[in-house]
């Protein structure tokens, strides 16, 4: 087994710095907002995969259109020593880490708003979040101009607000969504898990529990949006610590109605807070066909 050391990616921080880094060939973005884990190596990995003889481009930005006055930009974990060894190891060629102002200079006045798929959900809980992500996530895509840019499934209503941008926008990136990376208690990762203990994390774990039993009452048969938001409800009340935002079965629209039966855009969404910090979730609601679920041809 080889025991070298991946090589540090470059970091940049300006535009005409980052074109010169990023060459002429293929790219791969995988923007982020830092304090990198699990889930964002898996997405690097999948972007040095899709670009083998390319670069693959990550962004570190905690971007501050995207907070809201009472939410926890100024505390937001940061450590870029720790996201340069991550982004090492999952293969990433260069590291775009630009300053506000950079990105949004004196007299910037252009937001980009995705109507629809940003309405419900996080965009009602979280009024201008999308506003701010789409904002963000168009510059960086016309900063770096890559062939892929790559958002873990966790945020599943941010992927569905970019996906809906760049399709209306013609911008010519191919989106690409990458399934959660999960702790072995079944935690979501998250960089906001940083801000809870051992046992707190442990407890959080509820969320997870709340839509997989809503996986298992589709799973039997229930196709009432209701009955399945109820039986996440219901494991969600089972700690008084856990405040919910939404818990949500929505169609491939991001729309809140009676579900089409096995449609593969079929999701349960949830957000709650858990002892301060606001924590989301989902799982596809796709039941497999009753006789692969028995093992029989």
């Amino acid at each position: 087994m080889s025991n070298a050391v991946s090589p540090s990616p470059q970091v940049v921080a300006t535009a005409a710095d980052l074109r010169a880094a990023l060459g002429g060939g293929p790219v791969a973005l995988v923007p982020t907002m830092g304090y990198l884990h699990d889930g964002h190596a898996a997405l690097i990995r999948e972007a040095r995969r899709l670009v083998p003889g390319g670069r693959v481009a990550v962004s570190i930005f905690v971007n501050p259109m995207q907070f809201g006055p009472a939410e926890d930009l100024s505390r937001y974990p940061r450590d870029l020593e720790r996201d340069l060894r991550v982004a090492a190891e999952a293969g990433a060629d260069v590291i775009f880490h630009p300053t506000p102002e950079t990105i949004y200079p004196a007299g910037f006045a252009t937001q980009v708003s995705v109507s629809g798929v940003s309405g419900g959900l996080d965009g009602a809980a979280r009024p201008g979040h999308f506003t701010g992500v789409a904002t963000v996530v168009l510059k960086l895509l016309n900063l770096v101009r890559p062939e892929h840019a790559l958002f873990g499934e966790k945020d599943w209503q941010q992927l569905a607000v970019i996906r809906r941008m760049v399709t209306d926008l013609n911008v010519p990136v191919q989106i690409h969504g990458v399934p959660t990376v999960r702790a072995e208690s079944g935690l979501a990762l998250s960089s906001r898990n940083s801000y809870l203990s051992a046992e707190q994390q442990e407890r959080a774990v509820l969320l997870s529990r709340a839509l997989r039993a809503v996986q298992a009452a589709y799973d039997g048969g229930e196709r009432r949006t209701a009955a399945l938001e109820a039986a996440g409800h219901a494991v969600l009340a089972q700690d008084s610590e856990a405040v919910p935002d939404y818990l949500s079965v929505v169609d491939g629209d991001m729309a809140v109605r009676e579900i089409v039966d096995n449609s593969p855009m079929n999701r349960v969404l949830v957000a709650a807070r858990m002892f301060g910090v606001r924590l989301i979730d989902n799982m596809p609601l796709s039941a497999q066909p009753p006789l692969a679920q028995a093992g029989r041809a």
